[in-house]
């Protein structure tokens, strides 16, 4: 089944699908090796994993396309990924479109900020006039009809905390862009429980949840009993990542070389422990196996190293 289908049809169940996020293919294996059913790419994580940089328009779409592509590539779970606001205007859109869906991605959101954008939980923000984000998109409802018809477009509105925005105004968008063609509303930014409730019972299709930043984090039960379709959970590995190699810098910078052994002895026997089988390395051997001359897998005998697991 090709991603987009499946994506398909796990919007379809009846409980809220969590979708924690990645920023690179190294931590979309690990959301796929615990079991969880997607992956999102968060555009956040891609700026600062990628340039060192924040979420302010500064990650073009070329660096966004490639690193989506290199996530899709390395999992095979569905992945969604955030397109920022498409890249300028609904003819910028057209190829915005078209490009993800040959990455392989099942799923993106286009924003209706101003360019340059800025993340979703950032003071600042501006919104283009909500005309012109229907036009960009019906644009995208035309690419993914012609290109991949289950392609799932996700239309985000920043119009809650932007510049003359409102939780009423995010709605009305909202709507708007369900109607031109989009399949899921996210409405970012709703700052208390009883705005997403709003949000879901106004909004006239199915609700992408954003719980992280200014909003508030709520329980499995919560988003089922209020019908959230999906939610994502941009920075989880982000967070998890910088808190993690932080701590062992700080550990290494004050005692030395033997940290980076301690953390080796501490890894073994962990499902993520060992990164040689996590990379693959057990796959290469099997392919050499499937594909080669045998002769040339001589090369491991009376070799030092890690030694890749054979079909006996």
């Amino acid at each position: 089944m090709r991603p987009t289908t499946r994506l398909r049809e796990l919007l379809k169940a009846k409980e809220t699908l969590i979708v924690p996020g990645c920023y690179d293919a190294m931590t979309a294996k690990i959301v796929e090796m615990v079991g969880f059913p997607a992956a999102y790419m968060t555009g956040y994580g891609t700026s600062l994993a990628l340039l060192g940089m924040p979420d302010a328009g500064l990650a073009t779409m070329t660096e966004m396309h490639l690193n989506a592509r290199y996530i899709a590539g390395a999992v095979k779970v569905p992945v969604i990924a955030d397109s920022d606001n498409g890249y300028g205007n609904a003819i910028n859109v057209v190829r915005c479109v078209r490009d993800y869906i040959q990455t392989g991605v099942a799923a993106i959101h286009i924003e209706d900020q101003a360019i340059p954008k800025r993340c979703g939980h950032v003071a600042g923000r501006q919104v283009i006039p909500m005309a012109e984000a229907v036009g960009k998109y019906r644009a995208a409802r035309d690419v993914r009809d012609e290109y991949d018809p289950d392609f799932v477009l996700i239309a985000r509105t920043d119009a809650r905390g932007a510049v003359g925005g409102s939780l009423g105004v995010a709605i009305e968008r909202a709507n708007a862009y369900l109607q031109a063609g989009a399949d899921v509303a996210f409405v970012e930014g709703p700052t208390t429980r009883d705005e997403v409730q709003r949000i879901c019972e106004e909004v006239e299709g199915p609700v992408l949840y954003n719980q992280t930043g200014v909003s508030p984090r709520l329980t499995a039960e919560e988003m089922n009993q209020l019908g959230i379709a999906l939610t994502i959970f941009p920075g989880v590995c982000m967070r998890a990542t910088m808190k993690a190699v932080y701590e062992v810098m700080t550990q290494m910078k004050a005692r030395g070389p033997l940290v980076e052994a301690e953390l080796f002895d501490s890894l073994k026997g962990h499902p993520a422990g060992d990164f040689h089988s996590f990379a693959g390395f057990d796959q290469i051997r099997k392919w050499e196996e499937a594909y080669l001359d045998p002769a040339e897998l001589e090369k491991y005998a009376g070799t030092v190293g890690y030694q890749p697991e054979t079909k006996s």
